[in-house]
């Protein structure tokens, strides 16, 4: 049976603090290990006052002690903004004290400053309409370019970093990560460098990536498993997929390509009560999008007394197209779309409501669905 994990982000409800958010995820980690969900990661995300997931391995230590066999990760380290040997200690340390559960999962989000620097200097692509691959929807994609204009987002992304700091290459710093953990490290004189803790630790490598560019060809070429993004990207997964498996070269880790896809999810009793719980959720992709940050999760009340226009649509329509909302049934019949269009191996999870409760009873209800035999 295709494995279940879950994907979080420390998301803060509306009239919540972040603490209520972290003490939120400690409990969902440890109802997810009980559920059967193989892994918990959290995502890593900065200036938004409705995410409280800025420093993924703090939180996925925290995680870690609070659970016992569930695997714990990130989904993912933003590595433009850290260097490969900060990565590999941090996690390291992590491993040093909960061995064989941590996966290192690494993406180039921290990275595409200057993509996006250049993007703001361009029109937007010419779209490209939404298409139905065998009953799974790959909407019209979202363009970026408006986005890369915000000044905010500019500024958040210079407060990342040192002055005057650049990114390595994201090829180079994965090679560099896997050195360090392996203990082969050499610089171009020579030198070794060891990493303490991190250098023989336990650690899986994973590459996230929401298009069939560099992250797709690095995991394929260094035969490591790749998570690709539906739930923020869906108009690329199948490029991604597709680009990854090409790309593919056995490796001792993996003798054959590993894909794990993301999904928003909400599911409740029945339909209806799924789409009220749900109903916030627009509302808050628009906040991201329209570069302000993600704000506190509304209340279904909150959401229904905004007053939406047709460039409000427009922002979130990809996301809210290609959300799973339902009954478990209802869900996991389309989950299985998506598994079977992508070939994933596993899918990650990603659920988000106003009240806590409710979160914890759709990770249970698609679970408890998921498990069953299918006619």
């Amino acid at each position: 049976m295709t494995a279940l994990s879950v994907l979080d982000l420390a998301p803060v409800p509306s009239g919540g603090t972040p603490g209520d958010a972290l003490r939120n995820t400690l409990d969902l980690a440890r109802w997810a290990e009980e559920f059967g969900y193989l892994r918990y990661w959290v995502a890593e995300h900065h200036f938004a006052s409705g995410v409280a997931s800025a420093a993924p391995a703090v939180l996925i230590a925290l995680v870690a002690a609070a659970t016992t066999t569930i695997r714990v990760g990130s989904g993912a380290v933003q590595l433009g903004h850290q260097t490969a040997l900060s990565v590999v200690e941090q996690f390291g340390l992590i491993d040093a004290l909960h061995p064989g559960r941590v996966d290192l999962g690494l993406g180039r989000s921290g990275q595409r400053r200057a993509e996006f620097a250049e993007l703001a200097k361009k029109a937007p692509p010419a779209p490209r309409p939404a298409r139905v691959v065998d009953g799974l929807l790959i909407p019209e994609p979202f363009s970026f370019t408006a986005l890369a204009r915000s000044p905010l987002l500019s500024l958040y992304g210079s407060l990342l970093q040192q002055p005057g700091a650049e990114s390595p290459d994201f090829a180079d710093q994965v090679e560099d990560i896997a050195a360090l953990i392996a203990g082969t490290y050499r610089s171009p004189e020579g030198v070794a460098a060891h990493a303490v803790p991190g250098e023989g630790a336990d650690l899986r490598l994973w590459i996230l990536g929401s298009s069939g560019g560099q992250s797709a060809q690095v995991a394929g070429e260094r035969g490591l498993p790749f998570a690709a993004n539906y739930h923020v990207s869906p108009s690329g997964v199948l490029e991604a997929a597709e680009a990854y498996r090409e790309a593919f070269k056995p490796s001792d880790t993996l003798a054959e390509p590993h894909l794990i896809v993301s999904a928003d999810v909400v599911v409740a009793e029945d339909d209806e009560r799924a789409r009220e719980l749900a109903s916030p959720y627009g509302l808050w992709v628009r906040s991201i999008r329209s570069g302000a940050g993600a704000i506190p999760f509304p209340t279904p009340a909150e959401a229904a007394a905004h007053e939406w226009t047709k460039e409000d649509r427009a922002l979130v329509a990809d996301r809210l197209d290609t959300q799973f909302v339902g009954s478990p049934g209802t869900v996991a019949e389309r989950l299985r779309v998506l598994r079977d269009v992508t070939g994933a191996h596993e899918l990650l999870v990603t659920t988000i409501t106003h009240d806590h409760a409710d979160r914890v009873r759709s990770y249970r209800l698609l679970a408890e669905e998921w498990s069953k035999p299918v006619a």
